[in-house]
């Protein structure tokens, strides 16, 4: 059951991509960020006082931090995730968000001092050659003529964003559980974005909001945070971390199936052969994490 679970919050993670893509066109950044992480964090005070028992209060000394990682996990991934989906397809950012290992590989070897051995610098350039074909639509030579495009660097924000997040939430997990740090940060998240979304009128604009775009907010807060979250970190606790972590690889395969159905993306040779290298390059890394933990 635990591994269906795991599937499960892979696809859930996937479908983010197309809830995303469906408002991205009529609902803003700021407002669509907001409704999903109050929804999100509705449930996810919740969920941590059913699993810890209550609601554990942060030391002053974690204010700032769970502040930071509401500021880049929250905050500035879901304004570059909404606004980049609003100009490339969900198909393509999903395969570009999937490096997202890779890069923290890269920057646990900067700032832990992890060592990168010679497999995962293969898994590094397999991932970045293939979010480079998607990028470019199998045409490598056009980023070096027309460079790249506004809605492929603001997903590269996400990436970004989730790193930091990540390296912070490293140290904040040193004293706090996974399921309290994500349930204060998305709580410093929702707040961050509150005014920004007020200033946008959201309130105004709930009205106005088609029935397929509540969906899709609440899909995106309560599936793709909430549900994904918690099957996730189940999955952690009975099978082992990096057993678990290997199941992110079915994200961006579910994110290209969903959108081919959905959405009516295009489904192009070099997207299939972007993904193939994006996933075996995260596999290999991931592969590569789990038996160095065994030995």
């Amino acid at each position: 059951m635990i591994y269906f679970k795991l599937i499960l919050a892979a696809v859930f993670w996937g479908g983010t991509f197309i809830a995303g893509k469906i408002i991205s066109h009529n609902i803003d950044p700021f407002s669509a960020a907001f409704i999903r992480f109050f929804i999100a964090s509705f449930f996810l005070v919740f969920l941590t006082v059913k699993i810890e028992g209550h609601l554990p209060r942060l030391a002053p000394d974690k204010i700032f931090i769970v502040f930071l990682l509401g500021l880049t996990g929250i905050f500035s991934y879901n304004l570059f995730f909404f606004s980049g989906l609003n100009h490339i397809q969900a198909n393509q950012a999903s395969l570009i968000v999937a490096g997202n290992p890779i890069f923290i590989s890269l920057c646990s070897v900067i700032f832990f001092r992890e060592k990168l051995n010679f497999l995962k610098v293969i898994g590094l350039c397999l991932s970045v050659t293939g979010a480079l074909i998607v990028i470019s639509n199998g045409s490598l030579f056009t980023i070096l003529t027309l460079g790249i495009g506004k809605g492929e660097l603001l997903i590269f924000g996400c990436v970004a964003s989730w790193v930091a997040y990540s390296i912070l939430g490293k140290k904040a997990m040193n004293d706090l559980s996974p399921i309290v740090s994500v349930c204060y940060s998305s709580i410093a998240g929702t707040l961050l974005l509150f005014f920004p979304a007020l200033f946008k009128g959201v309130f105004l604009n709930m009205a106005s909001y088609k029935p397929v775009e509540w969906a899709s907010l609440f899909y995106l807060g309560f599936f793709g945070t909430v549900l994904g979250f918690l099957w996730y970190y189940e999955g952690i606790k009975k099978i082992g971390p990096m057993k678990a972590g290997i199941f992110i690889n079915f994200v961006p395969i579910s994110a290209i199936i969903l959108s081919f159905f959905i959405l009516k993306e295009s489904l192009t040779f070099s997207l299939v052969l972007g993904a193939v290298f994006v996933i075996a390059g995260v596999y290999l890394t991931n592969a590569v994490t789990l038996k160095n933990n065994k030995n």
